[in-house]
């Protein structure tokens, strides 16, 4: 093959992989409560109010084996704290959940009486192009996803990067 395949070759790897990191690069993790986590000792009306959440981001749930995390399905129940009707349970201390659509979703912690002491959140999600200013009031819940965005954006890079480093290793061969 000549050389100019070669370039062309390298091109579209480095095209490839930009393409992918900015896909990826956008979209944000929320640690839920911050440097605190998901424990009853954490304002989480304050600190969800301080975020932005856009589709694409993913929201990251830090405990102990005393809590867990309950999705609720309506506001109804999240007011209620009636986490016996959870659309979702995860109780592995560090759970991800991919926010996939416009809407709100809420949050609780499952053992008894940390939902009453205050261990529970509201998340509004905007979709990706809008400005923290102008979010939407769909309230629409979405399902949940285990896949973390960096584990994404690991993969897309570790791909690209093999990509083009064949093709460089192609054109000093050749």
């Amino acid at each position: 093959m000549e050389r100019s395949a070669y370039n062309v070759l390298l091109l579209v790897g480095c095209v490839g992989m930009l393409l992918m990191l900015s896909e990826q690069g956008s979209a944000e993790q929320h640690a839920v409560g911050g440097k605190q986590g998901w424990d009853e000792s954490t304002d989480f009306d304050s600190w969800a109010s301080g975020q932005t959440f856009k589709v694409g981001d993913t929201l990251v749930f830090k405990y102990s084996p005393l809590h867990n995390v309950a999705e609720l399905g309506s506001e109804s129940e999240y007011k209620k704290c009636d986490v016996g009707s959870a659309t979702n349970s995860m109780s592995d201390g560090n759970s991800v959940v991919k926010l996939t659509k416009v809407g709100t979703r809420y949050f609780a912690c499952g053992t008894p009486g940390h939902c009453d002491q205050g261990m529970k959140v509201k998340i509004t999600t905007v979709s990706a192009d809008s400005s923290p200013s102008s979010p939407s009031s769909s309230t629409t819940p979405t399902s949940t996803s285990s896949t973390s965005g960096a584990a994404c954006v690991s993969t897309s890079f570790v791909f690209g990067a093999a990509f083009l480093v064949m093709g460089y290793l192609m054109q000093l061969l050749c």
